[in-house]
């Protein structure tokens, strides 16, 4: 199997956990923040929602630039959107895996801010930092999710909610 295709593979399990995780989400708890410097529940769903389409965006640039390309978060108005938002950035990341090459795995590719250099990888090693950052941010929604008693759905196992078991 190529990498491409592992890549590919990988995107799909994480998109079906995400989908689980994002179709909990209440509408009428989209400004719920459990800390003030946390993100609302509905900017860091949107957040995690847009994740799959940066594989496309990595795959046909060499980077980002956040000095000429300001980050310009999606307004979503409630969670049928969300998801709705999610199942199109997910169709952006399949097209960008499915006309990669594997030869483009190893060029590099730069997230910066203007002269300031926040990471310079392969795109291969970008590729994995975003599922990375999609089950980092999901962690995150996890806690939300517990936090307004909405019961969690499993992501590589069963969850509590899911199995009446917990820690004793």
């Amino acid at each position: 199997m190529n990498v491409i295709a592992l890549l590919q593979k990988e995107l799909e399990k994480e998109a079906q956990t995400t989908r689980k995780m994002l179709e909990r989400i209440p509408t009428e708890q989209f400004e719920f923040r459990p800390h003030e410097k946390s993100m609302t529940l509905r900017e860091l769903a949107t957040h995690i929602a847009e994740i799959p389409g940066w594989v496309d965006m990595v795959i046909t640039t060499t980077g980002l630039n956040f000095a000429t390309m300001p980050y310009q978060p999606t307004l979503l108005h409630n969670t049928p959107d969300l998801l709705a938002f999610f199942e199109k950035k997910l169709i952006d990341g399949r097209a960008g895996l499915q006309k990669a090459k594997e030869n483009q795995l190893t060029e590099i590719w730069t997230m910066r801010n203007g002269a300031d250099i926040y990471d310079e990888s392969t795109k291969y090693e970008s590729i994995r930092d975003t599922f990375d950052q999609i089950i980092h941010h999901r962690a995150q929604l996890g806690l939300y999710l517990r936090l307004l008693n909405i019961p969690i759905p499993g992501s590589y196992g069963p969850s509590a909610d899911e199995n009446n078991w917990a820690f004793a």
